[in-house]
């Protein structure tokens, strides 16, 4: 099972940008499906971003745009650039893998998963 480590989160005022970085702790040249999710309080959780081998990269309507998710393999890392941030945005966001396309849109919790990174934008 690949370990995640994420980090980046914190606290931004409303307009301002964040950085998520998620580092796998195999190679990031075998994983290619993945993705970016996040819950807010009292809300389900729901996929922001994703790269996968079938649908290549997607977004979620509320974030296209203003986030980027993106891919670093010289540094083993993806990242989750977001922008123009709102306060809608403030979620834990956890990153994701699985080992193939099929389990990556069919089974939306299997997989390996980041321990989650708390953003907090202030209006």
């Amino acid at each position: 099972q690949v370990q995640l480590v994420e980090s980046g989160g914190g606290l931004v005022q409303a307009g301002g940008s964040l950085r998520l970085s998620c580092t796998p702790s195999g190679s990031i040249f075998s994983i290619d499906n993945m993705g970016w999710y996040r819950q807010a309080p009292g809300k389900k959780r729901e996929l922001v971003a994703s790269i996968t081998r079938g649908r290549g990269t997607t977004y979620a309507d509320s974030v296209k745009g203003r986030f980027t998710f993106s891919r670093d393999n010289a540094k083993n890392t993806f990242y989750l650039q977001m922008n123009s941030l709102k306060p809608e945005d403030t979620a834990v966001y956890y990153c994701r893998v699985a080992d193939s396309d099929y389990v990556f849109w069919t089974y939306g919790s299997s997989g390996s998963w980041g321990q989650g990174t708390q953003v907090t934008v202030s209006s």
